[in-house]
């Protein structure tokens, strides 16, 4: 079971997922019912005396807000996915704390400095397809600065933030936000992946996403965009604090800021991908501001003192 979680008035995105998720009376009461067991979907839609389909659609809801935590199991037929409550209470806080002050910056997906790629791997714009699919060549292609969404089957993708406010001010904690998912030549619920963050070369954490995500479309993808891909993914988060690095407030290592050396050069890197050793090699999908579920594209945010 989780802790007390505690979000900063500056994380308007989670809060209004986590709004969003306690405005239904059935999402409370799959809450409760998580409060010290975990149930499957089917499970679930059973206690509620709901169709599995509305079970999936709550489920998934209070999963995008942080709410519970899925994970795939195998099942008799298939595999059934396992939802555990995540937190065991949740604090809001309506002002900045005293002396605060936070940084956003936002990076457009395609603004990638350096990359290695493997198929199956593509860009696409908001109007259409960005070059030819499958040839990592193409990630040179100047246009690639106009991607809403990029998927590779391995690799990493890497940018590049400024670090010029870090060496006049005290940094207290450091989040990187992004929509991502694993990658399949079309969307395939049962597609684990290992996605892995690094800022300057130092592994921040891991999350394995289950799937490609699809079945339904993604909120924000223009009308051209088949059904049969991959549509939506999950907003992750990973944190960087003088305690240690967090993937969504679940701690990863014992790594501290001192320790990514923010400060030096002109710049903070950030690689996002698959590492060579990983478990689950599933590829991943990057989202931009107007596809998927999430309006926003790679967000890194500063706090300072």
């Amino acid at each position: 079971m989780g802790q007390t979680e505690y979000l900063s008035f500056n994380e308007s995105v989670r809060i209004i997922a986590v709004g969003k998720a306690l405005s239904s009376e059935l999402r409370i009461q799959i809450l409760k019912a998580l409060e010290n067991h975990s149930y499957n979907v089917n499970e679930i839609a059973e206690l509620l005396n709901i169709p599995a389909s509305s079970a999936a659609m709550h489920v998934r809801v209070l999963e995008e807000a942080g709410l519970i935590q899925t994970e795939l199991k195998s099942a008799v037929r298939g595999s059934m996915k396992v939802c555990t409550r995540a937190v065991d209470s949740l604090v809001i806080g309506l002002r900045e704390k005293s002396g605060e002050r936070v940084e956003t910056i936002s990076m457009p997906i395609g603004n990638f400095v350096d990359y290695r790629v493997e198929p199956t791997c593509g860009i696409v714009s908001w109007e259409g397809y960005i070059d030819v699919e499958d040839e990592p060549a193409v990630f040179y292609n100047p246009r690639r600065t106009e991607a809403k969404l990029i998927w590779l089957g391995d690799g990493y993708l890497e940018y590049r933030f400024p670090n010029a406010a870090l060496k006049k001010n005290e940094l207290t904690e450091l989040s990187l936000s992004a929509e991502v998912c694993s990658e399949d030549h079309d969307y395939n619920m049962d597609c684990p992946s290992d996605i892995t963050l690094w800022i300057n070369d130092i592994e921040v954490g891991t999350y394995r996403c289950p799937s490609d995500f699809g079945g339904r479309r993604g909120k924000l993808n223009p009308t051209w965009w088949p059904d049969k891909n991959t549509q939506y993914g999950m907003l992750k988060t990973w944190s960087i604090d003088n305690e240690g690095t967090y993937l969504d407030k679940e701690k990863k290592s014992s790594h501290t800021l001192e320790e990514f050396r923010l400060r030096e050069g002109n710049y903070i890197s950030i690689r996002i991908g698959i590492k060579e050793n990983a478990a689950c090699k599933g590829g991943i999908n990057i989202f931009g501001d107007c596809f998927g579920d999430y309006s926003q594209d790679m967000v890194l945010r500063l706090k300072y003192k």
